[in-house]
């Protein structure tokens, strides 16, 4: 699965300087630098090279200050980083290249040397609100079929463990989950009902979704 590709790239955009975290506006990686202003480079992971990898890099460019590909390195050495026309067209295009080995040894195939163009200001900010937004690093890049720990979830689920212990007002969250005004209102999973004016309880669904949580991370 992609995911498995996911540590060994976040660790060698680490050690580059970024600050990664994964699944974000649906980037399989994003890595966000503590300058200022922020470097945003976005980075796609596929099991191996392909075309569909370079058309979501192409889409990624609109957000990011540089764009890479990663997949992992064909085992008989005739993928995709074999042929001279695939790292020409990510050349032309301003796409670097990373290749992984089934050891988790990550290796640049093609430099992103070229500058991506920036043609959406506020996709590229929901990308920067939501990396800054969210507590950690929940999510593996490349994951599929499972609910994404967005920074809103982070917040309702925060929210959802405090009602545990009985009916709560919004503002006797908010320290830990700033948004709980909004969350609690608003009750996207249909975990919360009000008991009475400004006050809060769970739903049964978010009895659950806290206690699956609870242990989860227990």
């Amino acid at each position: 699965m992609e995911t498995a590709l996911y540590l060994p790239v976040k660790a060698f955009l680490e050690a580059a300087g970024y600050e990664v975290k994964g699944e974000i506006g649906g980037c399989d990686l994003v890595g966000i630098s503590r300058t200022d202003p922020p470097v945003i480079v976005v980075c796609e992971l596929k099991l191996s090279f392909n075309l569909e990898l370079i058309l979501q890099a192409v889409d990624r460019a609109t957000v990011a200050d540089e764009v890479w590909i990663a997949a992992r390195i064909s085992a008989t050495g005739r993928g995709r980083e074999a042929d001279k026309r695939y790292r020409q067209l990510c050349r032309r295009l301003g796409i670097g290249m990373l290749g992984v080995t089934d050891t988790g040894v990550v290796s640049v195939i093609v430099s992103s040397v070229s500058p991506m163009p920036r043609t959406n200001p506020k996709r590229r900010s929901r990308l920067v609100r939501e990396h800054q937004r969210r507590q950690g690093d929940p999510a593996l890049g490349g994951s599929t079929r499972i609910p994404i720990m967005t920074a809103y979830r982070q917040q309702a689920l925060i929210c959802a463990q405090a009602l545990l212990d009985g009916p709560l007002r919004p503002r006797d969250m908010r320290s830990a989950a700033p948004d709980a005004g909004k969350i609690l209102l608003g009750n996207v999973y249909g975990w919360f009902e009000r008991v009475r004016p400004g006050v809060y309880q769970l739903t049964e669904a978010g009895r659950i979704a806290a206690e699956r949580h609870r242990l989860q991370t227990a």
